[in-house]
Parts: C-alpha cells; structure tokens; sequence
C-alpha cells in the first residue's frame, strides 16, 4: 500500500514540475521511467543522473544537472516518508 502512495505522490511532483513547459501531460513516459527507477536509487546525485538522461533521451533537450538534483531529493523525501510511515 505505501508503494502505491508514494508512487502516485512521485507522479504528482514529477507533472508539476515540468520542466520544459509543455504541460503535465507530457511526460507519462519519462515520469514512468523515472518513478521504476526511483525504487532501486537512493542515492539523490544517481537519480538526478537517471532523470537527465531519460528526459533528454525523449525531448532531446539538456536540464541543467542543478534541477534535476533538487527534484531527485525530493523524489527520494517522498521515498523515504512512505517507508517510515506505519
């Protein structure tokens, strides 16, 4: 159960940022990417990898390493607060 919250709370933080402007709806298959490997990284800087490179494999745009960074932390909070909730 605390897997499909934590999920459904990545997708939410990854359709707002949106980091292209393109509009939420955008980016199903990249935040889908991104919320499989969110279950296996912990590490915020190998996240923030993961994320550039899966948004621009499909946009074929850079996002500075800086922004993806700062949403990987959050990403792996929202990880983090779903295991310790009981």
């Amino acid at each position: 159960m605390e897997n499909i919250k934590m999920n459904r709370t990545a997708v939410h933080l990854l359709e707002s940022w949106d980091p292209f402007h393109l509009g939420p709806e955008c980016y199903d298959t990249e935040i889908a990417d991104v919320v499989a490997a969110l279950q296996s990284i912990d590490d915020p800087s190998a996240l923030a990898k993961t994320i550039q490179e899966t948004y621009e494999y499909s946009f074929e745009e850079w996002i500075p390493f800086e922004e993806c960074v700062a949403i990987s932390y959050k990403l792996i909070a929202i990880k983090f607060e779903a295991k310790c909730i009981i």
